[in-house]
């Protein structure tokens, strides 16, 4: 059983970092790939930054690439926890930001119809 819970976010100024966590509270151990999503006020869900299961592969959308580092513990009791790490934050990345998990091998990694199981989301606040 999967059910994420997001914590971490805050606000902040521009040029600051935040770390966000995403744990599986079941704690069971996960096999496919989790992703990072934001959601704007008025704006649809986006993809921010995904990492396979044994945090090998990792993919981000431009507009973060270079500040933000997604990575996911991988010993065993860790393996449910997730991070997104960002780096130089900017007011443009303001948004309630959700992790995710697939619940099955799917190669459109950014696409949100490709998870399964979603966080309540938390919120991160850049200011200018």
């Amino acid at each position: 059983q999967v059910q994420l819970v997001e914590s971490g976010g805050g606000l902040v100024q521009a040029g600051d970092s935040l770390t966000l966590s995403c744990v599986n509270s079941k704690r069971s151990v996960s096999r496919y790939m989790r992703g990072w999503f934001r959601q704007a006020p008025g704006k649809e869900r986006e993809f921010v930054a995904a990492i396979s299961w044994t945090g090998i592969n990792k993919y981000y959308a431009d507009s973060v690439k270079g500040r933000f580092t997604i990575s996911r513990a991988t010993n065993i009791i860790m393996n449910n926890t997730m991070y997104l790490e960002m780096n130089d934050l900017k007011p443009e990345d303001t948004a309630v930001y959700y992790c995710a998990e697939q619940a099955g091998d799917y190669t459109d990694y950014a696409a949100v119809g490709s998870y399964r199981y979603w966080g309540q989301g938390t919120q991160v606040t850049v200011s200018s």
